[in-house]
């Protein structure tokens, strides 16, 4: 059940039976000669309305600008501060709180996200308290990262070994290959990839690795492989999404 094709009566409705809602999340950077620039969106997007599926969830429209502000030396990325996202997370709980949701289940496509999520759930717990909604203590928010998923890791590196890198990864150019087969991009991979470098501004990230990879090889993935990520994310996460709803 998809939020925005849904109506406020059916969205009443299933307030009676679960408070918990799926909200995916990513970014819009760009992901090497090969990757998609919407990647971190795509796999989010696309996981988030599988677990919806398989678990009967409502699943909100997608955040597709992340915190990436490292990348914005590369053309097309969009970045949030992460000021602005905080209050942009904030925000989006708020209204859905007020509403009557009080599990937030965050299905993230970007390790960018990781970190300011985690400091925008708290800021949004002292803010519901702040603002004396009713439920405000049993408001929880989680995050599960779809490339972190144990059987998914596991399989990127059966795959892929070393050659699954950190960023514009095989694992994740190959989902987007499965869900947007028509969009599959052709592209010179230098053999020389950058890789171990600690992350700081915009211009000394694109220095250090200056086609966009981080130690990948994108030109491994294949669709197939895409649909076995798929299989294997939504089900993990179904079951963790389950559990995070049921548990006080």
């Amino acid at each position: 059940m998809l939020l925005h094709l849904s109506t406020w009566q059916e969205v009443e409705s299933y307030l009676q039976t679960s408070q918990g809602i799926i909200i995916p999340i990513g970014s819009t950077e760009q992901h090497g000669p090969t990757g998609l620039i919407g990647t971190d969106a795509i796999c989010a997007e696309a996981i988030a309305k599988g677990v919806g599926a398989e678990t009967q969830a409502l699943v909100a429209p997608t955040i597709n600008v992340g915190m990436a502000l490292h990348h914005t030396a590369f053309p097309g990325t969009i970045s949030l501060r992460p000021s602005t996202m905080i209050l942009v997370i904030r925000d989006y709980i708020t209204c859905l709180a007020k509403a009557g949701f009080s599990k937030f289940y965050f299905i993230n496509g970007h390790g960018g996200n990781i970190a300011t999520l985690k400091a925008a759930f708290s800021e949004i717990y002292a803010y519901l308290d702040d603002l004396q909604i009713p439920h405000a203590n049993q408001v929880q928010c989680q995050t599960a990262n779809w490339f972190m998923c144990s059987s998914v890791y596991k399989l990127a590196k059966e795959l892929y070994g070393e050659h699954e890198g950190s960023h514009a990864t095989p694992s994740e150019v190959a989902l987007t290959q499965y869900v947007y087969p028509e969009a599959i991009k052709q592209g010179f991979l230098s053999p020389e990839v950058g890789k171990g470098h600690r992350i700081y501004g915009a211009a000394d990230f694109r220095q250090h690795y200056p086609d966009g990879r981080m130690g990948s090889n994108p030109a491994l993935a294949t669709p197939e492989h895409g649909q076995q990520f798929y299989d294997l994310a939504v089900k993990e996460l179904s079951q963790g999404y389950l559990e995070f709803i049921t548990v006080a």
